[in-house]
């Protein structure tokens, strides 16, 4: 294989997998590691690629908003977690706002064994994940569909949200980096984002690795907004340390 075949196979399994890992390149590949990494920072020089410790991700345009179904496949693994780590952190009796995205319904699909909780949601797929739960009370925010993220945002997407003071915040973003805050690459989503955030006693943020350093079209909150942000354990240290001087609290799963 020569190299310009193997670097446009790298990208192929980057579009597909969301991140690679050079030792599993390498491995699938039957090349040295040495390789790998020399093909993924000529990629990288080609903005094609985003090098991360110990592999790379897709240098997605922050302006492109990937439909539901194929943000879905992207960092399975660590959505599960988490969703699942977010979802530890609501007890019972509490009220949440529980915004849109994938990792949100990972979140959802944890809430179903909770007792007496009640959720606010303007996503129409957690809300039909939610419904028949015996220990949720579900309340949909009404407002104007938006078919590519299963979202209601307004007009009319807000006034049930302003009614309501929430224990909870669990809201989702296509970045967060430490001078621009946590931004969103949908405005009418944002801006829904925003006043979950404004009406909930606590906000946690969560993102994976791919969101973190990352800017946005619409801004959502400053980082001083936000309480905690739950990531996977393969974000950049250097990231991760520049949020944390800023005194975000992070969790990594």
């Amino acid at each position: 294989m020569f190299p310009e075949e193997r670097r446009d196979l790298i990208l192929e399994i980057l579009r597909t997998r969301g991140r690679i890992r050079v030792n599993d390149l390498a491995r699938d590949l039957g090349v040295s590691e040495v390789t790998i990494r020399q093909d993924l920072d000529l990629l990288e020089k080609n903005e094609l690629l985003r090098r991360t410790h110990g592999g790379a991700i897709l240098n997605r345009k922050i302006s492109e908003e990937r439909p539901f179904q194929q943000e879905e496949t992207s960092f399975k693994e660590e959505k599960e977690r988490i969703g699942k780590a977010a979802a530890e952190m609501v007890t019972d009796g509490d009220t949440v706002f529980l915004d849109v995205g994938t990792t949100l319904n990972e979140v959802a699909r944890c809430l179903r064994g909770k007792n007496n909780v009640t959720v606010i949601t303007n996503a129409l797929n957690i809300a039909l994940l939610l419904e028949g739960a015996p220990g949720i009370t579900l309340i949909v925010t009404g407002g104007t569909l938006r078919e590519k993220q299963h979202s209601l945002v307004n007009p009319y997407g807000s006034f049930i949200i302003n009614q309501i003071h929430a224990d909870l915040a669990l809201i989702g973003a296509t970045g967060i980096e430490v001078d621009h805050g946590v931004t969103n690459v949908n405005i009418a989503e944002a801006e829904i984002k925003s006043l979950f955030i404004k009406n909930a006693e606590k906000s946690i943020l969560l993102c994976d690795s791919s969101k973190i350093g990352n800017v946005s079209l619409a801004k959502v909150a400053e980082l001083s907004e936000i309480d905690l942000l739950i990531t996977d354990n393969q974000a950049e240290p250097k990231n991760l340390a520049r949020l944390a001087e800023k005194g975000l609290q992070i969790k990594r799963v």
